[in-house]
């Protein structure tokens, strides 16, 4: 294959995966690593559609007055991600505000940003935020007619799955075995074009459909698993007196609150649940969870000293069981991504490597016009099995 074959190659997979990522992240509520701004709260910074580059908040490092930030919003446009600047930091938290508005957004009813609300810091070189113009318009677009698509496609089949992120999965995967069938049937025309383009093969339609399969089992899994996560919030009145109301805490005391953690899916999990802000503490940290089950752990609040209204946090992440406990535990110790990236690792290289031996049966590699094609071993397989 060409140098410029490749490059273009590269190009267009770059520019799908962009693309991707960027709906990706707004289906799971967390940036992955590129978001846009749909709004002109943050002009001249970022004009409408315009993109930027996220830190998630676990590798952002400190944040502080000046630094634009893409947080869960309780009040603003509904509540969801929005992204502004934080203007002052205090004891409870950070205050915010839009580089285009007049007023803060505690100002007008917000409730004072935590660390637990931060879900990533838009990049920022030589003092100001690298913008990537018009980026969020084209997603916008893509993301529509994805949606437009799967209502259609849920609607006609009668099948409410294929909405949402999973819907988006099985969609991925529909248009890859489309794409496939068609290549298949494109490159087996007649018997002397087929020689041909077998002597030219490099194995590149089979490397991108084997990939397109372990990217999306991939975001599945990813999905699986970051969905049903994230922070819990609690809001806790301190109190003078005692109450039945398990949120309504005298000063200084503490209560027991459980916390389930449910399993949807076919596979087991791990759920890591713990504390996000002071007077939280969780006992186990960690749970296992069954198929289609459920399992509990005991959150613990204490109220201030000071009476008045606080917003106590924990946060959950859950892995796949496709790894030991203890290898788990042990990235986990690393950071909270590590066993995300572990598993993806291991379900994305397992369905490459099952792919390549079962639609190749050995290394693509150029082939001379002059080598005869050795047949994949799927074919050999079936030969054998039918004779």
């Amino acid at each position: 294959m060409s140098i410029k074959r490749t490059l273009s190659i590269a190009l267009q997979v770059g520019a799908v995966l962009v693309v991707v990522s960027l709906i990706v992240g707004q289906y799971l509520g967390q940036p992955v690593l590129l978001s846009f701004v749909e709004t002109g709260s943050m002009q001249p910074t970022l004009a409408p559609g315009d993109g930027f580059i996220a830190i998630p908040a676990p590798l952002a490092g400190g944040i502080g007055p000046g630094d634009v930030v893409t947080f869960d919003a309780q009040e603003i446009e509904g509540g969801g991600l929005t992204t502004h600047r934080v203007v002052e930091e205090t004891e409870r938290g950070y205050v915010t505000q839009g580089d285009n508005n007049p007023f803060t957004d505690q100002d007008g009813g917000e409730p004072i940003v935590q660390d637990a609300d931060v879900v990533a810091k838009a990049l920022t070189v030589g003092g100001g935020v690298v913008v990537i113009p018009h980026l969020g318009t084209v997603a916008m677009a893509f993301q529509s007619a994805l949606d437009s698509a799967q209502t259609w496609l849920a609607v006609t089949f009668g099948v409410r799955s294929l909405q949402g992120t999973q819907g988006l999965a099985y969609l991925l995967f529909g248009l890859s075995a489309v794409a496939y069938a068609v290549d298949w049937y494109l490159e087996s025309g007649t018997r002397e074009r087929a020689a041909r383009d077998r002597s030219r093969d490099d194995g590149t339609s089979v490397f991108l459909i084997v990939g397109i399969l372990a990217l999306v089992l991939m975001a599945t899994a990813t999905a699986a698993m970051v969905v049903p996560g994230g922070t819990q919030e609690y809001g806790v009145v301190s109190a003078e007196f005692e109450s039945e109301n398990p949120t309504v805490i005298e000063s200084g005391q503490s209560e027991d609150l459980p916390y389930v953690v449910p399993n949807a899916g076919l596979v087991p999990v791990y759920a890591y649940v713990t504390p996000a802000s002071p007077g939280v503490e969780v006992a186990p940290e960690r749970v296992a969870v069954g198929s289609r089950g459920e399992a509990e752990t005991t959150v613990t609040l204490t109220a201030p000293d000071e009476t008045g209204y606080y917003r106590l946090f924990v946060v959950e992440h859950r892995y796949l069981a496709v790894l030991p406990p203890g290898v788990i535990d042990a990235l986990y110790r690393i950071h909270p991504w590590a066993p995300l990236a572990a598993i993806n690792g291991l379900l994305g290289g397992g369905i490459l490597a099952l792919g390549l031996v079962l639609l190749r049966g050995e290394p693509a590699r150029i082939r001379s016009r002059e080598s005869r094609a050795k047949p994949p071993l799927y074919r050999r397989l079936l030969r054998a099995f039918y004779r």
